[in-house]
């Protein structure tokens, strides 16, 4: 494909639609390329504009962030030739697919890629795919959010819907009006304060509107300097590819992203400005005076039953660094909000003292209890067994680390309790128990369909990737299997039990123990084997846990005439094309193929042999959600620890992983 942008040239309508689907005459629908501004992709129906792009910012179109891999990996901008034109050229990411993009009699812009298969065109793309993508939905200073369904449309702050009656009815065409009129010529300082000036209110995470000029600007603030001294500019945004965008006329066809979008700043009066700030002042105040009165109302009660819930005096405010075993604990590393110290009784009350029927299992290191606080919170206690001769170190390991550490797929502290010989910590609790409830039992197993067991897969890698990297603490879990893996009410995933984690420094890559802890048919060959940890330990068992989770099959346990481990039938039926059949029977109906056969394939990576050629979890990630990666090959498991990087013929190299904007990858096997 090749498109010509010229913005002398104007509006370049490179396809035309059919007249219907058997009707190859020319139709209604265009589709080609506006230049003004940066130049964006634009569906007409006639001279009507009914769906754009969003701007290119150089790597992406900026109005669809959710593009996947192989439609966006492979569009260029070309330089500027010597008539003044670029152009716009799309090279397919697997230069051996046959693509073609079309505009439908219908109105959609599709990318189509020929299945040999199953001898036929297959969409890869299509837009617009819902009603806040068709152009200009809600009208002039209007903004477009789809999940707010059937509500979707609403007026941009400093604005109010020019024809009210209609708006309640659902008909946003007419779209929105200033509150109060700009103030144009009033731009200083003093009276800005006094309210008679104008500013910008921010909007984050939009579709910026059509019509857009780049301005002069060296950076955001002249950017916003430049727009504020022209009364004819409305909005403004400043991105560092592109520059700064400015808006002379009506803000139009703006669409609120769940993620993704970009910050438009758009110029309202000043006394719009002062009442959002009395609005904010008046909110934080309410708040202030609300949560001062429940936490009166909370101390009158436990005041009433004499049973404090938290002993305030013995809170850890700086937990010594002792506690983290053997390794130290950098002041700065430590420092952070209070994490409260539970009163022993309120603790032995919300578990009717530590009753049979309120036992959720047994840990390594003690039972689990659940709970409830007085204010009708959930809780789930690990108790501390006194009989463990290990479990103290484990519970001053895991009662450091997990305070700091904050993350929707990590389980949540609440607090801890001692008293004498007794030791708890207190966690949030998750109604579902732990993933192996579902995953190893029959009845149980038809809960956990694929889409729900893919992200559970997604959720437990970020996770991880956020201990390995995005962390303050760079943390080695060495414990992950699917016991520890708790579900809540939503099935989404949360990664516990950090009794057995270490931190590692900086510039640390590799450590090693004399005291192998873990649970076995998890553990990595050198640290099996060797003690050797690192955070490719944890890719291992995250490998073992991925194929578990599409198996239905524990690692430990499985048997068949071939092999005595998951892993094993895994590469089997890896090497004999055949591996659908390690699918759980209970999914196999109904889950996506290739999506499937990718994330088996990524858990074969993951438990390579050698550490190196394991990919790490930022690459885990970028693999499983990639469509368009080209994965390299795994080599057999022989479940034998092979230490040494020089005696490894390939390695999983990182800079071989290519990232788009939207998450896109490829990698490559190469020679050491």
């Amino acid at each position: 494909m090749r498109v010509r942008v010229n913005s002398a040239m104007g509006e370049n309508r490179a396809f035309t639609s059919w007249k219907s689907d058997s009707d190859p005459s020319r139709g209604n629908y265009s589709m080609g390329v506006d230049p003004r501004g940066t130049p964006q992709i634009v569906i007409w129906e006639g001279s009507i504009r009914r769906w754009r792009s969003g701007h290119w910012n150089g790597l992406i179109f900026l109005g669809v962030p959710n593009m996947t891999a192989n439609y966006l990996y492979g569009f260029r901008l070309s330089s500027v030739e010597s008539d003044g034109s670029t152009y716009f050229t799309y090279t397919p990411l697997n230069t051996s697919d046959l693509l073609r993009f079309r505009i439908s009699w219908e109105g959609r812009e599709e990318m189509l890629r020929w299945d040999a298969t199953g001898n036929e065109w297959t969409i890869l793309q299509s837009e617009p795919v819902n009603e806040c993508e068709k152009y200009n939905w809600c009208g002039d200073f209007g903004i477009c959010n789809i999940k707010k369904s059937p509500n979707i449309c609403s007026c941009m702050d400093g604005f109010t819907p020019k024809y009210a009656e209609e708006w309640k009815k659902g008909n946003w065409t007419g779209g929105c009006v200033r509150k109060t009129e700009l103030g144009c010529g009033k731009n200083t300082s003093s009276s800005l304060e006094e309210g008679g000036g104008d500013g910008f209110l921010e909007i984050e995470g939009v579709k910026l509107p059509d019509f857009a000029d780049i301005g002069s600007a060296k950076n955001a603030n002249d950017c916003e300097a430049n727009c504020l001294n022209n009364c004819s500019c409305y909005a403004f945004s400043y991105l560092s590819t592109v520059g700064c965008f400015v808006w002379s006329g009506d803000l139009i066809d703006v669409q609120h992203f769940e993620s993704g979008g970009r910050t438009l700043f758009v110029r309202v009066a000043g006394s719009e400005l002062a009442s959002r700030k009395i609005s904010t002042i008046l909110i934080i105040v309410l708040v202030v005076i609300g949560s001062f009165l429940f936490c009166v109302s909370l101390w009158l009660l436990w005041r009433k039953n004499e049973l404090p819930l938290f002993d305030i005096s013995n809170s850890i405010t700086e937990p010594s660094s002792e506690l983290s075993g053997q390794y130290d604990l950098e002041a700065k590393q430590v420092n952070g909000p209070d994490l409260p110290l539970f009163n022993f009784n309120a603790v032995a009350t919300a578990t009717n003292n530590f009753s049979e029927q309120n036992k959720l299992g047994q840990g390594g290191f003690g039972p689990v209890y659940k709970g409830k606080l007085p204010g009708g919170q959930e809780i789930a206690v690990k108790r501390l067994s006194r009989k463990s001769g290990q479990g103290l170190e484990e519970f001053k390991n895991e009662l450091v680390l997990i305070a700091k550490l904050q993350h929707r797929n990590l389980v949540r502290l609440l607090g801890y309790c001692i008293k004498g010989e007794e030791k708890m910590l207190i966690y949030e609790y998750m109604p579902n128990r732990s993933l192996d409830k579902f995953l190893f039992n029959q009845s149980k197993q038809n809960q956990l369909d694929w889409r729900k067991r893919f992200q559970i897969i997604e959720g437990v890698a970020r996770g991880l990737l956020y201990l390995h990297r995005d962390s303050r603490l760079r943390i080695i879990h060495r414990d992950l299997k699917a016991s520890n893996i708790l579900l809540d009410e939503e099935m989404n995933p949360k990664i516990s039990d950090f009794g057995m984690a270490r931190i590692f420094g900086g510039n640390q890559d590799e450590a090693n123990t004399t005291r192998v802890v873990g649970t076995y048919g998890y553990m990595s060959p050198e640290y099996a084997m060797e003690g050797l940890f690192s955070i490719k330990s944890d890719v291992y068992s995250f490998g073992v846990l991925l194929l578990e989770i599409v198996s239905g099959r524990r690692n430990i346990g499985f048997r068949s005439p071939e092999q005595s481990n998951l892993i094993g039938q895994a590469w089997q039926l890896w090497n004999e094309g055949k591996v659908m059949e390690l699918v759980d029977p209970s999914i196999a109906s109904s889950c996506l193929r290739d999506e499937v056969k990718r994330c088996i394939h990524v858990g074969m990576l993951c438990v390579q042999d050698s550490a190196a050629q394991r990919p790490t979890m930022s690459s885990v990630i970028l693999l499983l959600e990639s469509e368009a990666a080209s994965l390299p090959l795994p080599r057999q498991p022989t479940f034998t620890s092979k230490r040494s990087d020089i005696d490894s013929d390939h390695y999983f190299d990182e800079n071989d992983v290519n990232v788009s904007l939207n998450n896109a990858s490829i990698t490559r096997v190469v020679g050491r």
